[in-house]
């Protein structure tokens, strides 16, 4: 603010000068330009050696004389000085026009006074006009403005400067309203809202915009909450199965049946070691989320498809056959495509993609599984159905999130820790597809995965 008004004090005090400057120059001008119309007036009588005795000057504010190369008055006006020069003969260039400012007692004049010289008369007698004009009114209208300009200017940057604080509090206030709101949401370290001003305007947008970052960052919060806090609940079972395991086999000393104990141990450590691998592969999924293309070092087996990603071709026919042999036949059954089907991806991230679905289908089949994969326009369709019990549509959204089990597979022995389908939507939106989940064409549940089909000149590299 202080900048502000010292930068306008400045440009109207530099303003002020070029404007005094300026009236003067046109003023001093308009003396010249008179003076000159009387001389060169004079100077054609002259010429014509019609000089009249006194020479005729309109108004009393001139005074007009005609000297010859010795410096006499050969003519002067009624009020000029008949046997006295206004000019001394040294500074006269006869054959010149002149400017020059000589003292008012000489002229009879007050103040200074402006003399002009026109050359005149005849080759055979030279001659010289000189008119005078007193630049008393020019100094004294040059003053006025600049009394008025000294005593204004003061009010007018006063004036200026309070408008200019009452405008720029008005604009600043909704920002330093935001600011206490910031101040305030960060000393809770909770959540909330600035406040956002009526005026439409663009600190309404800035609010507006902060809240909505405020409410995401809240958002983000509560699921890492949430997450950490699942993540501790699922991570304590097996650790709890496994000291109970250990303390109870300490008690029981020479009695405790160690092969039992063992396969229990083993079976804890197994469920423990696939819960920090998917965790592991949920992290890294998230940390490379703004660069898919860039992976992070394999966590280990079960989080292989979070390595370097080597991304090529994959022929989703043999896919489908290879994670299909890993289970028993029924009730998995594979409808191989009538020709190669190939996508562009990570050939690890896509098995655990399938691997995962086809885990979750087996659990909840009853009698078959099924898998197959078409082509629909630019994208190819890998669907996984069995004949289990579904799942709602309430439903079909939620369970891709994170550590959720519906209540039929809440058992920790019957199903996983409810990472499986919220890593399968994970990798295949890293690979540019969709997964959704529908109903079969009996009972059951169709899981779609929409992959993006190579172009036939790239198949096969």
């Amino acid at each position: 603010m202080a900048i502000g008004v010292l930068g306008l004090s400045v440009g109207l005090a530099l303003g002020g000068l070029v404007l005094i400057g300026v009236l003067g120059f046109v003023l001093q001008r308009s003396v010249d330009n008179e003076a000159f119309r009387t001389a060169d007036a004079v100077a054609l009588l002259a010429a014509e050696d019609a000089l009249p005795d006194p020479l005729p000057v309109a108004g009393g504010q001139l005074r007009v004389q005609v000297v010859d190369a010795q410096g006499r008055v050969r003519a002067a006006s009624i009020d000029a000085d008949r046997l006295v020069p206004m000019v001394r003969a040294e500074r006269l260039e006869p054959d010149q026009r002149q400017r020059l400012v000589v003292s008012g007692e000489r002229v009879g004049l007050a103040g200074p006074v402006r003399v002009v010289t026109v050359p005149a008369g005849t080759a055979a007698d030279p001659l010289t006009v000189l008119v005078a004009k007193s630049l008393s009114d020019v100094r004294h209208s040059t003053h006025v403005v600049g009394t008025i300009l000294l005593v204004s200017f003061p009010l007018l940057v006063a004036v200026l400067a309070a408008v200019a604080w009452r405008v720029v509090g008005a604009t600043l206030r909704p920002v330093e309203a935001l600011r206490r709101g910031a101040e305030e949401i960060t000393g809770r370290a909770g959540p909330g809202r600035l406040p956002v001003p009526a005026s439409r305007d663009e600190v309404h947008r800035l609010a507006v915009t902060l809240n909505g970052m405020l409410d995401r960052l809240e958002s983000a919060r509560q699921r890492q909450r949430a997450f950490v806090a699942d993540a501790a609940h699922e991570l304590r079972s097996p650790v709890t199965n496994i000291r109970t395991e250990l303390e109870v086999a300490q008690r029981l000393g020479d009695r405790t049946d160690w092969a039992a104990v063992t396969d229990n141990l083993l079976a804890d450590t197994e469920r423990l070691s696939r819960l920090v691998d998917d965790l592991l592969l949920l992290a890294r999924l998230d940390e490379s989320d703004a660069a898919p293309s860039t992976g992070a070092a394999s966590a280990s087996s079960g989080a292989a498809g979070v390595g370097a990603r080597a991304v090529g071709p994959v022929e989703l026919g043999d896919l489908i056959a290879t994670v299909a042999a890993r289970y028993p036949s029924p009730p998995v059954r594979v409808e191989p495509p009538g020709e190669p089907l190939w996508t562009v991806g990570h050939p690890d991230e896509l098995r655990r993609v399938l691997t995962n679905v086809v885990d979750n289908a087996v659990r909840h089949a009853r009698t078959r599984v099924v898998l197959a994969v078409g082509t629909e326009g630019a994208y190819h369709r890998v669907t996984v159905t069995d004949d289990g019990p579904g799942i709602p549509p309430a439903d079909r959204e939620r369970v891709f999130d994170r550590f959720t089990r519906l209540d039929d597979a809440r058992a920790r022995d019957a199903g996983g820790a409810g990472l499986g389908l919220a890593i399968v939507r994970e990798l295949v939106r890293r690979s540019g597809g969709t997964v959704t989940l529908g109903d079969a064409d009996g009972p059951g549940l169709r899981v779609s995965l929409r992959l993006p089909a190579l172009p036939a000149t790239d198949e096969g590299r």
